[in-house]
């Protein structure tokens, strides 16, 4: 059966660590878990020590990361974002503030005409959009 799983490449060159950002959304998030940590040991091709692959889970939905070792010429967008549903308004506030702390709103956490929602770039250059479930 295929599977699609989210996929976010940091690039150390740019500041980005995909250890720091897992660290960071796991403690964030009520669930979440690092489901597999793999590093690059001292024979490469990364540096010893940074993340070759690893996948973390929070809000129910397991993503994989990696630290690139070569820096490219793009970057994360928001374009594309996570979108998550909280059926708490309170856990919502928490995360959105979590994820706003040297991190850029787009959208403050208000009511839109469609629910409480708020859009955030976090520290690390990832887009969430974070939705109260109306269901």
């Amino acid at each position: 059966m295929s599977r699609i799983v989210p996929f976010l490449t940091f690039q150390p060159g740019r500041g980005q660590s995909a250890a720091a950002a897992m660290d960071f959304y796991v403690t964030l998030f009520a669930d979440g878990s690092i489901v597999s940590d793999v590093r690059h040991g001292p024979d490469g091709p990364g540096p010893e020590g940074s993340v070759q692959v690893a996948e973390f889970s929070v809000a129910g939905q397991v993503i994989r990361c990696s630290d690139s070792f070569i820096t490219h010429d793009w970057n994360f967008s928001p374009a594309v974002s996570l979108w998550v549903d909280f059926a708490d308004t309170d856990e919502q506030r928490r995360v959105f503030d979590g994820l706003a702390a040297d991190g850029t709103p787009f959208m403050p956490l208000d009511d839109y005409g469609f629910g409480t929602f708020g859009w955030v770039e976090d520290r690390f250059g990832v887009s969430w959009q974070l939705a109260l479930s109306t269901s």
